[in-house]
């Protein structure tokens, strides 16, 4: 586990908590419209921070913060990662992890620890069209990782981790970001169709970045678009809405 920033307050990461935000460096996926290149690139990554120093930070912040939010880069991305999340447990706060869902095996483990308080998953596109989206470098970040992350298809990672989250009894949320020529409204009725049944789904609109890790010219959807995408997911769900 590499500690590669640290928020020290936010609003927004956690819903209805006033929280802290630990970025992980390192990711298997390579999506295009990722505005954090320097937490997934080798060749960008900030300079690691010390975990000691990042529990310092957070004992001296008992008492006014509620929770730290997980994120990343890809956090599952590092078996110790398990360990993170029980030592900020213990000392008091509510754990908030952000995940692509391609780990479910470590993603299970955490889960029967009993230390998560919410989950948020990315949906990154309808299964059909997910390797073109998130571009999965497994095999080449670490070769020598556990076989059943390399044996199975990304598809199959996806839908168990969806399953593995619906079924945990922890608070959750799906949401998929939005961006053209990758997504289209029509994507939405897939996307209902996998996580059907779903607390919580949130649409995310690209925003155009300079520090984009792709180089392809991705654009928005519309506001049109964003409306009949959610009307497309909302049957699916008890909770659908545009962020």
């Amino acid at each position: 586990m590499q500690i590669a920033g640290i928020q020290k307050t936010t609003l927004v990461d956690y819903p209805g908590k006033v929280a802290a935000t630990v970025f992980l460096r390192g990711c298997n996926f390579r999506c295009g419209f990722c505005h954090n290149p320097e937490l997934v690139l080798p060749e960008q990554f900030l300079p690691v921070i010390d975990k000691n120093e990042f529990f310092r930070f957070l004992e001296s912040r008992i008492g006014k913060l509620k929770g730290v939010c997980i994120t990343g880069g890809e956090p599952l991305l590092w078996e110790t990662t398990r360990s993170l999340v029980s030592h900020i447990k213990a000392l008091g706060f509510a754990v908030k992890l952000d995940t692509n869902g391609s780990f479910p095996d470590r993603l299970e483990t955490i889960i029967k620890d009993g230390d998560l308080d919410y989950i948020a998953m990315d949906i990154k596109a309808p299964l059909s069209n997910y390797e073109r989206v998130a571009n999965n470098q497994l095999p080449m970040i670490n070769p020598q990782i556990n076989s059943k992350f390399q044996s199975n298809n990304l598809q199959t990672l996806i839908k168990s981790s969806i399953n593995l989250i619906m079924s945990s009894g922890i608070d959750y949320e799906f949401r998929t970001t939005v961006a053209k020529p990758y997504h289209k409204p029509g994507d939405f009725v897939e996307i209902g169709k996998i996580i059907k049944g779903a607390q919580k789904f949130y649409i995310q609109n690209f925003v155009q970045s300079k520090h984009l890790l792709g180089n392809i010219n991705f654009e928005p959807f519309t506001q049109k678009e964003l409306n009949q995408a959610l009307k497309n997911v909302s049957g699916y769900v008890e909770v659908a809405a545009i962020r």
